[in-house]
């Protein structure tokens, strides 16, 4: 579990967050929803130390990140994996490189034992022989799939993952939100998902938190969602006319 207590921060005269107290929970997907610019990256990064909150603590099962030395901040970070918006594979390396990437900076593993778990993660992203093709071959959703498969080369106990269905269509989408949902209970992992994508909110969100002006407003689940009366968690689900109108006739149904 991942816990963030009393989180404040402030660029210049700018406060972006205010006293956020959030858990995100093992082997469960955690989605931190919001409106551009209401301060979701900001808090995502404040968790994994990309930046030093102003005030307030983020605690990794029980080990208070916030006030650790460089050393063991390092340690941490091996426990993480992430998916970044545009995947960020190493254009220069193929498939396998790019995984193995993280294993040879950090793990300890034989050069076997690293093919290994590429193969593993290959395979389970189900893109089993694909080792040697370059980014430039691949379409967009096997570039997220090496991503993920990048992100859970070290068998990590968080994963963190940025509006992994950005620039996917629909169909691609759903089987990028199915497979970080497995791959998150499979392996009890706190995984967080920063996403405005309201198709992964309904199908994958167990716990989901709306960032509303710098400040934690809402806290649920994918069925709470839809039921709340929270104005601004219903300007932000039904934004479209479209979803308007659904909203519109599961009311009237």
């Amino acid at each position: 579990m991942i816990e963030a207590k009393h989180l404040e921060k402030s660029f210049g005269d700018r406060q972006i967050l205010f006293d956020i107290n959030a858990q995100f929970l093992p082997g469960k997907v955690n989605l931190i929803i919001g409106q551009s610019g209401q301060g979701k990256s900001v808090l995502t990064k404040c968790i994994v130390g990309l930046h030093e909150p102003d005030k307030g603590d983020v605690i990794f099962d029980g080990r208070n990140f916030t006030t650790m030395n460089r050393h063991d901040r390092k340690e941490i970070r091996k426990e993480i994996g992430m998916l970044f918006q545009a995947s960020a594979l190493f254009d220069s390396m193929n498939v396998e490189q790019n995984i193995m990437f993280p294993l040879t900076m950090f793990g300890t593993q034989t050069k076997k034992e690293m093919l290994n778990r590429v193969n593993f993660c290959l395979e389970r992203v189900n893109l089993e022989g694909q080792n040697h093709l370059l980014p430039a071959e691949l379409s967009g959703g096997m570039k997220k799939r090496v991503a993920i498969a990048r992100a859970i080369a070290m068998n990590p106990k968080y994963l963190f993952c940025d509006e992994p269905n950005s620039g996917l269509d629909p169909q691609t989408s759903i089987i990028i939100d199915n497979l970080i949902r497995e791959i998150t209970y499979e392996s009890n992992m706190t995984t967080v998902v920063i996403t405005h994508d309201m198709n992964s909110v309904i199908e994958i969100g167990d716990n989901i938190i709306f960032i509303h002006e710098g400040k934690k407003w809402w806290e649920g689940d994918r069925k709470s969602i839809i039921s709340t009366d929270n104005k601004e968690i219903i300007d932000f689900v039904y934004a479209s006319e479209f979803m308007k109108e659904i909203k519109g006739s599961m009311q009237n149904s």
